[in-house]
């Protein structure tokens, strides 16, 4: 059984992360504490109660993260994800609150009390995970490993060569690729191949629980952004599931341990992860980076976790 701490930004593609793991048999979702990213922090906090009240979920702890990235000022993607951060369904007001304690404090009093290492998965911008680091680095050695979606090799999503949740806060990023805690990148490289197509969210709205009728909802509004030609999508992109997934089956990737370090200084590329591919940099190795999916295993584990919801 993998024990892991969610640290997300719901969104679209968090909301599907997260109910990827609580469907698996082989993970325990020990908490999960919200960032700032795809919208503000009150609307992502919210999201996650919303998330975790329709798949009845309210055991699990909640907490809310830092408000804004290290340095600069918070940008969000509502363009993306709409005003309430998970447009396109009408989801229940939560039943449950959020602990009374940090995002920081919750991780640190959970990863202090477990005699196992516990994975902490990072779908978001790496606030909340930097600032841990940070303040409690005595606890490091508690982390078995940090599994993240962001950045990519050569095109981003948000600048040309930057990646969205590697952009909001790239101070951040930058202290936790060097953290010399064991990673697994979960690139753009990768999770552009993820696609789902529209028959395909189709099938998900026929599943017939509540659960897949909401989630058929959101994935049809996540889909409007990325139908623009410029794209090249045949379907809508689900960046954050790869995380979970591959912690369930990493054989459904192809992955290389590659050195991976993040650009904080450059005028037009602020925010790159430079992942040394052809080993020119001299540098150790420092993480485990998915490079392609068989999406068709990828797309079976969605339908099949989503029909174990009553």
């Amino acid at each position: 059984m993998k024990k892991i701490i969610l640290d997300c930004d719901p969104g679209h593609d968090d909301a599907l992360a997260l109910m990827l793991a609580l469907a698996s048999k082989n993970i325990e979702v020990l908490a999960v504490t919200s960032s700032a990213g795809n919208q503000r922090p009150e609307k992502t906090l919210k999201n996650v109660l919303k998330l975790l009240t329709l798949m009845k979920h309210q055991e699990i702890p909640v907490a809310g993260g830092n408000r804004k990235p290290l340095l600069k000022e918070l940008m969000i993607a509502e363009n993306v994800h709409g005003e309430s951060g998970l447009d396109g369904a009408v989801l229940p007001e939560p039943d449950f609150k959020p602990q009374d304690v940090t995002a920081i404090e919750l991780i640190a009093n959970i990863l202090r009390g477990s005699r196992e290492k516990i994975i902490l998965v990072v779908t978001g911008p790496m606030t909340n995970i930097a600032l841990f680091l940070s303040v409690y680095p005595e606890l490091k050695g508690k982390i078995e490993r940090i599994v993240f979606m962001g950045g990519a090799m050569g095109l981003g999503n948000w600048e040309p060569s930057v990646e969205f949740n590697i952009f909001v806060d790239p101070e951040a990023a930058k202290i936790v690729v060097n953290s010399e805690i064991p990673l697994t990148m979960a690139p753009l490289n990768v999770t552009h191949k993820a696609q789902i197509l529209k028959s395909e969210i189709d099938n998900i709205g026929k599943i017939g629980n509540s659960v897949a009728d909401a989630f058929a909802g959101l994935l049809k509004f996540f889909e409007i952004y990325h139908e623009d030609p410029k794209w090249g999508f045949v379907g809508a992109p689900l960046h954050d599931p790869c995380t979970i997934a591959w912690l369930i089956a990493p054989d459904m990737f192809e992955s290389r341990w590659l050195n991976v370090d993040v650009e904080i200084a450059g005028t037009l590329t602020k925010g790159e992860t430079v992942v040394d591919y052809y080993e020119l940099s001299g540098r150790s190795p420092n993480c485990d980076v998915l490079l392609n999916i068989d999406r068709d295993r990828f797309i079976k584990l969605i339908m099949d976790s989503l029909k174990t919801f009553s």
